[in-house]
């Protein structure tokens, strides 16, 4: 374990190999609420757990460095989504939520907290779906439904 882990008072921790955490989080994953790996398993564990909801496109990615001597980074686990440049389809969530993550690192939790927020009821309304969650949204429709959420929150 970390030891900047170790200094969490009343942390649960459980050590998995990567091949059965994948199994786990295949079959169970809400028994995870934090997944700690190096770089190559985390990148694995980043798409395949929001590959169990069944879209990439919403998952946020942070990756951190606790002690913040080091800069952190925070984009969405799809990347930059080359095949679908241009098109106008690409689902803007993971990003907006990646910097959410960012802002909460930063200490503007209260800006995360909206942003969420905005975040969770777009997708409740289902109104402004993009092509990968079955909807007919563009990006801009997503995008635009995201800021007004957050302005009415």
């Amino acid at each position: 374990m970390p030891p900047w882990l170790q200094t969490i008072p009343d942390l649960a921790t459980d050590q998995y190999h990567i091949d059965i955490l994948c199994a786990h989080l295949v079959n169970r994953p809400s028994q995870f609420d934090v997944i700690v790996a190096s770089n190559l398993f985390g990148d694995i564990l980043s798409d395949l757990g929001p590959g169990v909801t069944g879209t990439i496109a919403i998952a946020p990615s942070a990756n951190l460095n606790p002690e913040r001597v080091h800069p952190s980074m925070f984009e969405p686990v799809h990347g930059s989504a080359p095949d679908i440049a241009g098109r106008g389809i690409a689902n803007p969530i993971g990003m907006v939520w990646a910097g959410a993550m960012m802002l909460d690192h930063l200490g503007h939790a209260a800006a995360h907290d909206a942003i969420l927020g905005a975040i969770e009821e777009v997708l409740a309304a289902r109104t402004e779906l993009t092509p990968d969650m079955g909807g007919g949204a563009t990006t801009s429709s997503l995008g635009l439904a995201l800021v007004e959420a957050v302005l009415r929150g």
